[in-house]
């Protein structure tokens, strides 16, 4: 699937829970952090696939943490299939709950617990 069709599988699974969803991409660390920063105020909860930097990011890790925004982490592939560097997340602390190797069911997955979490 294309970013494109993911973002859509999201924003219509969060329809569902009358839930709007924002979409964010950037190959870079401060824009990611900068957008958090942001929009905090506008929203309830985050879903976050931060690629590579899931493996050394503590400033995203932090930022996701400064929001005080429940938050779940997503990957396409299965992280602990993958290799061994792969396999460390330190974003994963800052997050109620990772969803990995689901594919673009992944993130339909983290809609609906976020939606729980929120509504809780």
């Amino acid at each position: 699937m294309t970013l494109k069709e993911i973002e859509q599988v999201t924003i219509t699974a969060a329809k569902a829970f009358d839930l709007d969803v924002m979409c964010y991409q950037s190959n870079h660390e401060g824009d990611l952090i900068d957008i958090l920063q942001a929009q905090t105020d506008q929203c309830v909860g985050i879903i976050i696939n931060a690629g590579a930097f899931t493996h050394y990011s503590y400033a995203l890790h932090d930022a996701i943490l400064d929001t005080q925004l429940p938050a779940v982490e997503v990957h396409l592939s299965n992280l602990a299939e993958r290799e061994a560097w792969r396999q460390q997340s330190v974003i994963t602390p800052s997050c109620l709950k990772v969803i990995s190797g689901k594919k673009e069911k992944g993130y339909q997955e983290a809609v609906a617990f976020l939606a729980e979490v929120i509504k809780s």
